[in-house]
């Protein structure tokens, strides 16, 4: 494995196990740290996120969040898609769109409050 620089982010957690769970469905793979199980790194394809507990979190009035760009979101979304979210509340799963600013993204927000925006760069037409 090349070391590369990169940001990681990482994202509060009520429950490490129901996280874990959750993007596990998505295609993630990993689990609670061996040496901490109040901590968690997923991964997928080359994207990693990392979870800590947080008791008192509270999902809706959670500001926590990241962008994952990716080279097939439409893939990603369809994984997103096969949890049937609803499309408001939390958690959810809004709408794959070509956006203005040339990209393609949809937003989930997991059962935590946490706003995970997935998109890719649109060809220039």
């Amino acid at each position: 494995m090349s070391l590369v620089d990169v940001a990681i982010p990482v994202l509060p957690s009520r429950s490490i196990l129901d996280t874990v769970a959750f993007y596990g469905q998505l295609g993630f793979e990993g689990g609670p740290h061996v040496f901490n199980s109040d901590y968690a790194i997923m991964s997928r394809q080359g994207i990693e996120i990392h979870f800590f507990k947080h008791m008192a979190l509270r999902p809706f009035e959670s500001s926590a969040g990241c962008y994952i760009r990716v080279r097939d979101v439409d893939s990603f979304y369809r994984a997103c898609l096969s949890l049937l979210l609803p499309t408001m509340g939390i958690p959810r799963l809004e709408n794959l769109e070509n956006k203005a600013w040339g990209l393609r993204e949809f937003a989930l927000v997991d059962a935590d409050g946490n706003l995970i925006r997935i998109g890719q760069i649109l060809a220039p037409q």
